[in-house]
């Protein structure tokens, strides 16, 4: 824990400005109420400067942002912009500069938020997926040949080191352990390893001997396939689920919705290392439509602050923020809808404030 905690800003695209600026609310207070301080320095990194400049970040922006631990984002998408230019221009860059090999996703129902599973409640809902980060088919590797022809041939390939497997599961046991489950601590691995022979291969192969270091943690597997079916029947069975890119993709996404919704879920790219920088932001996206229209939920980015504090160190301001957060989704919030929550995006920001 710093004794100044000195936050990047990326407000982004669309809607990312207003969300982030009820976290910044909320982040200023509780440094307050728990008294440490807090600087923070904005970026303008958007889609709305590429149009204007045709730049998405500097290589010496780049190098800024680096001297910071944490960097808290708003939002990336435009509607202008073809989809994939700042997705690989600022999110995969900023992920693979600063090498954030952690993606972690708490997957955790708050009360009074609807899931659409039924006679599921909060203590049913309430586990974390640790996503390798900076692997798999994200690298980059493949090409074309023939390509616009009738031949045409596409490749993708995925990739995957014994280092960067071994550093994520070892992480994902790690975070296990200090999460300390009551109801008992367990590693869950994700793959598909009766089909993707090599790669998952070594996964496993990883899993297991990363494993045997943690006696008092249980080991459990899951193809993919069923890891999408069991969350959806029996979510209370999971406590930590580690695995790949591409996979981890997919099933935080299921997991976002049975937690309520785009609207909550929060992530972090984490480099633990130290003196690394890590990024933490909402799931719910640019959500253009909404933009300037102060409708938007903004609970998604307050959660992603709980997360950022944690991750520093500042305890007792996370879960200070987090029990703010519940109290107003199971007290004053009608819906985590944009538009329907009986409140603004500002007022839910002043709520928040105020059950600190």
């Amino acid at each position: 824990m710093n004794d100044v905690l000195k936050v990047a800003v990326i407000g982004g695209d669309g809607t990312g400005p207003e969300v982030v600026a009820e976290g910044v609310k909320v982040l200023k207070k509780v440094a307050e109420l728990e008294n440490f301080k807090v600087e923070l320095t904005p970026f303008d990194l958007s889609g709305d400067r590429y149009l204007k400049t045709g730049v998405i970040i500097t290589d010496e922006e780049l190098a800024e942002l680096g001297k910071f631990s944490s960097i808290l984002l708003g939002a990336v998408g435009h509607p202008d912009v073809k989809p994939g230019i700042l997705e690989q221009g600022l999110l995969l860059r900023l992920r693979f500069a600063f090498d954030q090999y952690i993606n972690l996703r708490p997957v955790k129902l708050f009360p009074g938020v609807e899931t659409p599973l039924a006679n599921k409640k909060p203590e049913d809902l309430d586990f974390v997926v640790v996503r390798e980060n900076t692997e798999d088919m994200y690298v980059g590797t493949g090409g074309w040949m023939k390509k616009g022809t009738p031949d045409e041939v596409a490749t993708q390939v995925a990739v995957y080191t014994r280092k960067g497997t071994e550093r994520c599961i070892r992480w994902a046991f790690e975070y296990c352990r200090k999460r300390n489950n009551p109801k008992g601590k367990m590693v869950t691995m994700v793959a598909k390893t009766n089909v993707l022979s090599y790669g998952h291969d070594l996964w496993m192969r990883t899993f297991q001997e990363v494993g045997e270091e943690y006696p008092d943690i249980k080991k459990d597997y899951n193809h993919v396939d069923a890891c999408c079916m069991w969350m959806v029947k029996n979510p209370e069975h999971y406590d930590v689920i580690v695995t790949t890119n591409m996979f981890g993709d997919i099933i935080t996404d299921l997991a976002g919705i049975l937690q309520g919704g785009m609207g909550v879920a929060a992530g972090g790219n984490i480099n633990p290392e130290p003196g690394g920088t890590s990024m933490y932001e909402p799931m719910g996206g640019s959500a253009p439509k909404y933009t300037g229209m102060n409708v938007i939920n903004p609970i998604a980015t307050i959660n992603a602050v709980s997360m950022l504090l944690s991750q520093e160190g500042y305890t007792k301001a996370a879960d200070r923020v987090m029990k703010a957060i519940q109290t107003v989704t199971g007290t004053k919030m009608k819906s985590m809808a944009a538009g329907k929550m009986g409140y603004s995006t500002t007022e839910v920001g002043d709520l928040v404030c105020e059950y600190l």
